[in-house]
């Protein structure tokens, strides 16, 4: 009976490692990377170029999913019914943070839901103004905007250009009329048009028209000076405790492996360190990170408080 007992137990010891021995290696088949804009746009870009850096890193391809609409919402559901088993990751991004603090019916806690990976990298937004308006610097603006009513254009009640205004007429005493658009680009016209009196605009697609003198940059919105334009100020440089970032990251389902989680950030912090991804970034305007899954954590809670309060002081609610 004692030897039975002692070779069962020997027996029950050698399961354990067969059992590990037998688990597969992991990715054994592709990963789907779920992006919430269109194909061509700039987070789609960054994610297409991660991906195929880490095909050589992981030995499976990453295939890109584009499903755009509501901000990234879609996007972020559809992730949400997948199996979290480290085979469908999401770029989540600025955007997506914004439109759940501004729709009220998101089925889903961005927090709580979905697993830190890697952030990637941040880029600031530039307030820009008609070269007709005579504010040379951020004081001269406040200055002005004491005196005369100015009017700014946005993205859309709610996108994080309009959001950028509110915390800086907020911290400057200052009121600014809103004139929301459908995207971007038609604010940046009708700001060359002298139809609004500034905006702001992410800081890739605004450069050539700033370097053309089509628009005057006053400041970028991140804590301090970009590469790209070292003349031009941060904003915080005048209004201290302002900031506001449009940021890119890597995140998985809540329930995803931790193991798998950590190889994969590992593995995107390598690819965000490699000159042929971060070049072409860098000369866009990106301060790339490559974070760790901790500092990813506290970068999202950061960024949900921050975003949380000024969605409130705007009063943007879409309904």
């Amino acid at each position: 009976m004692y030897k039975l007992s002692a070779l069962l137990a020997i027996a029950a010891g050698l399961a354990v490692p067969a059992a590990h021995a037998a688990q597969p290696p992991y990715p054994e088949r592709p990963i789907r990377l779920v992006v919430g804009s269109a194909a061509g746009a700039g987070v789609d870009i960054i994610a297409r170029a991660m991906a195929e850096r880490l095909y050589g890193a992981l030995g499976q391809r990453i295939v890109v999913d584009n499903r755009p609409g509501v901000a990234g919402i879609l996007s972020a559901e559809l992730v949400l019914r997948s199996t979290p088993d480290g085979y469908t990751l999401m770029m989540l991004t600025s955007q997506l943070l914004v439109a759940t603090a501004v729709y009220p019916d998101v089925k889903f806690n961005l927090e709580k839901d979905f697993a830190s990976i890697s952030l990637l990298g941040t880029i600031p937004f530039v307030l820009v103004v008609n070269p007709e308006l005579p504010a040379k610097s951020i004081r001269e603006l406040i200055e002005i905007a004491k005196k005369m009513p100015l009017r700014y254009g946005s993205a859309g009640t709610g996108a994080s250009e309009h959001l950028s205004a509110v915390l800086f007429t907020s911290l400057t005493g200052t009121s600014m009329l809103h004139v929301p658009y459908k995207g971007i680009a038609q604010a940046l016209t009708d700001t060359i048009g002298n139809e609004v009196h500034l905006t702001y605009a992410i800081l890739s697609p605004v450069l050539p028209m700033i370097q053309a003198g089509r628009v005057r940059a006053l400041g970028v919105t991140s804590s301090k000076r970009n590469a790209l334009l070292p003349d031009v100020p941060s904003i915080s440089e005048v209004v201290p405790g302002y900031q506001t970032l449009g940021w890119a990251s890597v995140v998985a389902a809540a329930g995803t492996p931790g193991a798998l989680l950590a190889k994969v950030s590992a593995e995107v912090a390598k690819v965000v360190r490699e000159p042929q991804f971060s070049e072409p970034l860098k000369a866009l305007g990106w301060d790339l990170a490559g974070s760790t899954r901790a500092e990813l954590d506290a970068f999202r809670r950061e960024q949900t408080k921050r975003t949380g309060e000024i969605v409130k002081a705007s009063g943007a609610n879409v309904r």
